[in-house]
């Protein structure tokens, strides 16, 4: 008795029409992958800036100081975790701070990583795109 099945010819062949389809639509998913990753970094930043809004009310000024302010980095993927923004405030004072998000992975390969900064009134602005 035969079973029909595919042949290994036929099996390569197909994989190697998917291999191609993928190629072709990968330029054109990066952007979208780039803007995915990018939510990580504003939604951090925007969790920071309340942070420090608290820490204006009760002490009438702005840290620089992660402890004091009770904001933990995530563990960065160079660094096995799953985290690809390193969050960091730039200045701070009595009158207001500035914090970044540099990503440390180059999401679409062009030598640029992304940045992104907010400040105490919540502007958020994407300085480095990627």
């Amino acid at each position: 008795m035969k079973v029909k099945a595919f042949t290994l010819p036929e099996l390569l062949i197909v994989l190697v029409i998917i291999g191609i389809l993928v190629l072709l639509a990968l330029p054109r998913l990066m952007p979208l992958i780039s803007r995915t990753k990018a939510t990580e970094a504003q939604l951090q930043l925007r969790h920071l800036q309340t942070l420090q809004k608290s820490h204006f009310y009760l002490h009438s000024k702005y840290t620089d100081d992660f402890v004091a302010l009770g904001f933990e980095q995530e563990v960065l993927v160079t660094d096995g975790g799953a985290a690809n923004y390193r969050i960091e405030v730039a200045a701070a004072g009595f009158e207001g701070f500035i914090a970044t998000a540099t990503a440390v992975v180059d999401f679409d390969g062009d030598g640029q990583f992304n940045v992104w900064e907010i400040d105490q009134e919540n502007h958020l602005v994407e300085k480095i795109p990627d």
